[in-house]
């Protein structure tokens, strides 16, 4: 896929969010609309993965730590092809395939996500027991900046550095806002990147994770990384895309009404008109 590909790919992901957090009444669309690109270049670009495979045993793994972020991942799988994008519509219902936090009887789901900071254990365990194994396969992880305030996070990268996991790319989404506010506002864990540096990472920084071609730079960065494992730190928009949700903390763990709806999936229409004109 070129960029252009890429940003119409990441439209029609945003537009699934939206309809599943809205037909589910609840959810998490502003962090879900902050990590879409990232998303969408591990899906489409970086990872080894074939959608009528899932369960290949050389593929790569993905654990969505920041579990919360569900409606994004879910999209991002349907538009890839592991279901159709009308599931979407039946987001957290009873009986639907799709709840709250990923789970692992979801094609394409790796890891069952949700309680935050275990994210990270679980993407080492990955990566080590490729290594046991002799497999080639890469393990990534997507992590909220809130979420690095859970201990187990740090106790999960003091083991990769110990063991210079550099097939584990770990990846932080830093919108600086969770459920009660900015970071600074809560209990920042800044600075994020010289933290990382200290159990061994090899450390990325980026200043727009919405941006396709630094998200490139970064990963193709992250696999020529030798004895250590990355991390990206990806400085992002939270609800990017829709415009009365971008870098506000109020739509986490909020659905839009039917008016604000329309208003979104408008916004995001004639946003995908756009790209497809270019």
């Amino acid at each position: 896929m070129n960029e252009k590909e890429l940003q119409i790919a990441a439209n029609e992901i945003r537009k699934g969010i939206i309809v599943g957090v809205y037909n589910a009444k609840s959810g998490h669309p502003g962090g879900s609309l902050s990590a879409t690109e990232c998303l969408t270049y591990l899906y489409f670009k970086e990872m080894n993965i074939n959608p009528a495979d899932p369960d290949n045993g050389d593929r790569d793994r993905f654990v969505l730590s920041k579990g919360h972020a569900a409606p994004a991942l879910y999209a991002t799988l349907a538009l890839r092809g592991y279901f159709p994008m009308a599931e979407m519509e039946n987001l957290r219902h009873i009986g639907s395939m799709l709840q709250g936090h990923p789970a692992i009887d979801i094609p394409g789901v790796d890891m069952a996500t949700g309680s935050l900071g275990q994210g990270v254990s679980a993407a080492v365990g990955m990566a080590l027991a490729a290594r046991i194994d002799g497999k080639a396969y890469r393990t990534y992880a997507l992590l909220g900046d809130g979420e690095l305030e859970e201990g187990q996070v740090w106790e999960a990268a003091m083991l990769a550095g110990n063991r210079k996991l550099d097939n584990l790319c770990l990846i932080v989404d830093n919108n600086n806002l969770q459920i009660d506010g900015t970071l600074e506002e809560v209990n920042a864990p800044y600075p994020i990147g010289e933290k990382f540096a200290a159990f061994g990472f090899h450390v990325i920084e980026i200043p727009d994770g919405n941006d396709f071609g630094q998200l490139e730079e970064a990963f193709a960065n992250a696999r020529m990384a030798k004895g250590r494992p990355t991390v990206i730190v990806m400085k992002t928009l939270k609800g990017k895309g829709v415009s009365y949700m971008e870098n506000a903390v109020g739509w986490h763990g909020q659905a839009p009404k039917e008016d604000l709806y329309k208003v979104a999936m408008d916004e995001l229409t004639k946003a995908g008109e756009l790209l497809c004109q270019k």
